[in-house]
C-alpha cells in the first residue's frame, strides 16, 4: 500500500490533521505576534529587538522543564483522550491570544507563546510514540515521511499566514484588520484540530502501572538515563538532535542571507523558506520508496552526505554583499545563478529528509513499547539543547565577523565531524549504507510475504544460496536485523568483512576443514537463537554450482534440536546469471556479466513450528518457493 493511502485510513488520517493544524497554529500565532510587535506597535528598534529575542527562549522553555512530565503522561494514560485535553488548552490559548492581539498586549501574548510551547511539549512525546501503534511495521517509514512532510510544510504555510494577515488593513485606510483575522484564523484552526482529534482512534497506554513522579527535575534526570541505556538508540537520538542544530542555523541565518547576499526583500525571504521546506517534505516522503517500506538506517550517512555537499555548495553559489539590493521574488527567478542557490537549498531539504526520517523510524522500531514516549520526551529535551546552542552558534560566529555563507559552511563542515562520531560509534549506520548502495545498484528487488516473517522473538531463517551478495541482499530487505551463518572465508572478503563483522555474521566452516570453526559457529546460533534474535543459514552449504537448489545438510536439525525455534522457509529467484552468482562470477570469469542490474526476488514463507521440521522439508518447501525463476 503506498503511504498516502494511509491518508484515507481512519488510524493515521485524523492524527496527521490534528499534528498538522497544531503545527500550524504555533507558527502562524508566533509569526502574527513577532509581526505586530515589529512593524505595528511603534516600539523602538531595541524593544522590539527584545521581544523578537524573547520570544523563542519562551517557546522553547517548556521543553526543558516538562518534557519528562509529558513522557509519563503519554506512558501511563490513554494518548488520545490527553491529544484532546491538549487541543482544549490551544483553544483557551487562542482565546488569550485574540484579547493580546486587539489590545496590542504584548506581555499576555507572551504568556500566551509560553502556553504554546506547553502545548509543543505535552503533544511531543505522543506524536512519535502513537504511531508504531497505530501503523504497521511496514508503515512506519511511509507514516514517518508523512508527518515529517506535513509538519514542514504546516510549519511554512503557518508563517506566511500568520504575517501576512496581521499586515492587512481596510483599504485607503489605516485601521487594522490584522489582528482581527490573525485571532479569527488561530482560534479556527484550535477547534478544527479539537474536532478533528475526537476522530483518533484510541491508543492505550504502555505502562499503565507507572508511578508518577510529579518532580520535573528529577523525572528529566531519569528520562535522560532511560535515553541513554541504549546506545544505539541514544546515538540515533543524538542524529536527530544534530538535525535542529543544523536546521536552526540555515533557518536563524536566511533572512540575513536573503537581504545582504541575494539583494531580495520579504519575498524572496519566503522563496527560500519555502524551496527549503518543500526539498524537506520531498525527502521525508522519498525515505518510504528508497528504504523498501523498511527502517533503512543506511539512508542517514547519504543523508549527511547530502548536507555538507549541499551546503558547501550553497557558500561557493553566492557569498559577499549582493550589488543589487531590494529585488522581489519574481526578479529574483531571473537573475543569473540564482537557479544554484535555488537548488542548494531544496537539496539540504530533501537530503535532510534522507537523514532525519529514518532516525524517527529506528528509534520506534528498537525502542520498547512501554518506553518510548519518555525516550522521545528524553529527544525533545536534547533537541531544545541543541536549538539553543544553534543560536549561540550562529549569534558567535556573527559577533566574529562572518557573514550568513560562512556561517552556512561552517555547519557544514562541522556535519563532516559529527556524522564521523555518530557513525564510528554505531557503524550500523555505515554498514547499512554500504549494503543498501551495494544491493540497489547490482539489483532491483522484489519481496513477497515479510509479513511472514516473525516481529519478535528468536526464528530461523533457512534460504536457498546463489551468489556471494546473497546476504547482503537479505541484509538489505529483511525487516529485522538477522545474524548471518556464512562460510569463514567469504566473511574475511575485504570491504565486505566490515559489513559482515557490523551485522555479527557467524563465520562457519566443514567438519573436516576447521571443526573448532564449525563448533564455534554452533555456540553463536545457539546463544543468538536463546537471546531472542533472527539467524539466517544457507542449508545447502555452499554456492549452487548450477542454479539448482543443492540438498540441504542436516545443520538445521542439529541447530533445531538444541533451540526448538519456528523455522521461516525463504527464496531467492533470478540471482542465478547476475553479478556474483557462479555462472556469471567475476571472481572467476574476465568478461562482463550477462545482467548487471538483475530482476530478483525475495519470497518469504509462513514459519514452521520446529517440530514439524527436517531439512528433507525444508529443501522441499524452498524448492517450490523458488520455482522455476532460478
Amino acid at each position: 500500500m503506498s503511504q498516502f493511502k494511509l491518508l484515507g485510513s481512519r488510524r493515521f488520517a485524523p492524527f496527521f490533521w490534528t499534528q498538522a493544524l497544531g503545527a500550524f497554529n504555533d507558527n502562524a500565532f508566533r509569526n502574527a505576534m513577532l509581526t505586530l510587535v515589529a512593524f505595528q506597535m511603534g516600539l523602538s528598534e531595541r524593544s522590539a529587538s527584545i521581544y523578537t529575542n524573547l520570544a523563542p527562549a519562551l517557546f522553547i522553555l517548556p521543553f526543558f522543564l516538562f518534557s519528562a512530565t509529558a513522557g509519563q503522561l503519554a506512558e501511563k494514560y490513554e494518548k488520545t483522550r490527553i491529544i484532546r485535553y491538549v487541543k482544549l488548552f490551544e483553544i483557551a490559548a487562542m482565546l488569550l491570544a485574540a484579547f493580546g492581539f486587539y489590545t496590542h498586549h504584548v506581555s499576555l501574548l507572551l504568556l500566551v507563546l509560553l502556553m504554546m510551547g506547553l502545548h509543543s511539549t505535552m503533544f511531543g512525546p505522543i506524536k512519535y510514540a502513537i504511531l508504531p501503534q497505530a501503523l504497521k511495521p511496514e508503515e512506519l517509514v511511509g507514516g514517518n515521511g508523512l508527518v515529517e512532510m506535513g509538519t514542514q510544510l504546516a510549519i511554512l504555510i503557518g508563517m506566511i499566514a500568520g504575517s501576512a494577515l496581521m499586515l492587512i488593513k481596510f483599504k485607503d485606510s489605516q485601521v487594522e484588520l490584522g489582528p482581527l483575522l490573525s485571532a479569527a484564523l488561530t482560534i479556527a484552526v484550535a477547534l478544527a484540530g479539537y474536532l478533528v482529534s475526537r476522530r483518533i482512534p484510541p491508543a492505550p497506554a504502555t505502562a499503565p502501572q507507572l508511578k508518577f513522579n510529579w518532580n520535573p527535575f528529577s523525572e528529566t534526570s531519569r528520562v535522560l538515563g532511560i535515553t541513554r541505556s541504549d546506545h544505539a538508540v541514544f546515538n540515533a537520538i543524538l542524529g536527530i538532535s544534530w538535525f535542529w542544530f543544523f536546521g536552526t542555523v540555515l533557518i536563524a541565518q536566511l533572512p540575513g542571507y536573503t537581504r545582504e547576499t541575494l539583494g531580495g526583500d520579504g519575498s524572496v525571504n519566503t522563496l527560500v523558506l519555502t524551496l527549503f521546506s518543500l526539498g524537506t517534505g520531498i525527502g521525508s516522503l522519498l525515505c518510504e520508496r528508497l528504504s523498501g517500506r523498511r527502517v533503512e538506517i543506511g539512508l542517514v550517512p547519504m543523508g549527511a552526505f547530502g548536507l555538507t555537499a549541499f551546503g558547501v555548495d550553497l557558500y561557493l553559489a553566492r557569498h559577499g554583499h549582493a550589488a543589487v539590493q531590494g529585488l522581489d521574488w519574481l526578479a529574483f527567478l531571473h537573475g543569473a545563478g540564482n537557479w544554484r542557490v535555488m537548488l542548494d537549498l531544496t537539496l539540504i531539504g530533501v537530503f535532510s529528509g534522507f537523514y532525519v526520517v529514518p532516525l524517527f523510524a529506528y528509534v520506534q522500531a528498537r525502542t520498547p513499547r512501554e518506553q518510548l514516549s519518555r525516550v522521545i520526551a528524553g529527544n525533545n529535551i536534547l533537541n531544545a539543547v541543541l536549538i539553543c546552542l544553534a543560536a549561540g552558534f550562529g549569534l558567535g560566529l556573527g559577533a566574529l565577523g562572518l557573514d550568513a555563507p560562512q556561517i552556512f559552511l561552517c555547519a557544514a563542515l562541522l556535519n563532516v565531524a559529527v556524522a564521523v562520531y555518530i557513525f564510528t560509534l554505531v557503524p550500523e549506520f555505515l554498514m547499512r549504507f554500504i549494503t543498501w548502495v551495494l544491493v540497489n545498484v547490482l539489483y532491483r528487488v522484489r519481496v513477497d510475504g515479510m509479513r511472514n516473517l516473525p516481529e519478535e522473538g528468536a526464528a530461523l531463517l533457512v534460504c536457498n544460496h546463489v551468489s556471494f551478495m546473497d546476504p547482503l541482499l537479505l541484509m538489505a530487505n529483511l525487516r529485522r536485523p538477522a545474524r548471518f551463518v556464512m562460510y569463514y572465508k567469504i566473511f574475511n572478503i575485504p570491504l565486505l568483512r566490515f559489513v559482515f563483522r557490523t551485522a555479527k555474521a557467524i563465520p562457519i566452516a566443514g567438519q573436516k576443514e576447521d571443526p573448532a570453526v564449525l563448533q564455534q559457529a554452533y555456540d553463536a546460533i545457539d546463544a543468538a537463537l536463546a537471546a531472542g534474535e533472527v539467524v539466517c543459514i544457507f542449508p545447502e552449504g555452499g554456492l549452487t554450482m548450477d542454479g539448482e537448489v543443492a540438498p540441504f545438510r542436516p545443520g538445521v536439525e542439529k541447530i533445531l534440536a538444541r533451540r526448538p525455534v519456528p523455522v521461516v522457509p525463504m527464496a531467492l529467484r533470478g540471482l542465478w546469471g547476475s553479478v556474483w552468482s557462479r555462472r556469471d562470477s567475476m571472481l572467476h570469469r574476465a568478461r562482463l556479466p550477462r545482467r548487471f542490474r538483475a530482476r530478483v526476488e525475495l519470497v518469504v514463507d509462513p514459519a514452521v513450528a520446529p517440530e514439524q521440521v527436517s531439512a528433507a522439508s525444508l529443501e522441499a518447501r524452498v524448492r517450490v518457493l523458488r520455482g522455476d525463476l532460478a
